[in-house]
């Protein structure tokens, strides 16, 4: 089984095929995995790893993680695009999310005020009005919504939850509008004798109708880059996913974006 990548509470910077030139924040343990998917495709592996031993890094600690780490690099005359929340889980599953942003935030300010930053969400908490109010706050509020399809989603994202569906992650986006870029991985492949495709025409046409409900800023679609813990699937190729990229900037007029 394939193990968390991330064993720091701040890491990189490294290069985000989506993002650029990215500090990545981890709120989950250093040495196991804590989220609300169990995705097909996860680059920590599946939850079956457990959650560690380490525990959730506390808000003083990844204040001043990310404030030593700013600063070194401001003196250095580095570069950064973008300080992102992401790692070995659901980031907005931390109970000091929104007070974490609050400190990022003025950290930002202070030592790259240029600089956005980012949260990539499961947005199965965005439900949750300190989790909601904490997203409006940062300049790129990334949700996923990787099938408009219940049963293919909890195919490939395999959510915790048993009541969690398409409808209700559609539900909860919806109010952010324009505050938020929904992203979509698309792949094929088979898991456990199960065929996985959520690149069909159907499956589109159900995401361009859910991008339509939403109204985001703008969607993300891009495929698997690197291992996945699910062997059998398949990186969808570039020239197929800006002929879809194309398909839903007709259909929808909402700007697109493909990595």
């Amino acid at each position: 089984m394939q193990t968390v990548l991330f064993h720091s509470t701040v890491f990189g910077p490294i290069h985000s095929r989506r993002l650029g030139v990215s500090l990545g924040i981890n709120l989950d343990p250093d040495d196991g995995k804590v989220c609300s998917f169990d995705c097909l495709y996860c680059e920590a592996g599946f939850n079956a790893q457990g959650t560690g031993t380490t525990g959730l890094p506390p808000r003083d600690h990844v204040k001043r993680m990310l404030g030593d780490k700013l600063e070194a690099m401001h003196s250095a005359g580095e570069h950064l695009d973008v300080i992102t929340f992401s790692g070995n889980g659901e980031p907005t599953m931390h109970p000091d999310f929104a007070g974490i942003i609050d400190d990022t935030i003025a950290l930002r300010d202070r030592w790259f005020p240029e600089v956005k930053i980012s949260v990539l969400t499961n947005s199965t908490r965005l439900d949750r009005p300190e989790v909601a109010e904490a997203l409006r706050r940062v300049d790129n509020n990334i949700v996923k919504l990787d099938s408009a399809v219940t049963s293919t989603m909890r195919l490939i994202d395999r959510p915790v939850s048993d009541s969690y569906t398409s409808e209700k992650a559609v539900e909860m986006i919806r109010p952010f509008g324009r505050d938020c870029v929904v992203q979509t991985m698309l792949l094929r492949g088979s898991w456990e004798g199960q065929h996985v495709d959520n690149t069909t025409p159907e499956e589109i046409s159900a995401l361009i109708e859910a991008y339509r409900t939403i109204g985001p800023r703008q969607v993300m679609i891009y495929s698997i880059d690197r291992r996945t813990p699910a062997r059998e699937l398949e990186k969808v190729p570039r020239e197929e996913l800006e002929q879809i990229a194309d398909r839903i900037r007709r259909e929808t007029g909402i700007d697109v974006s493909v990595a």
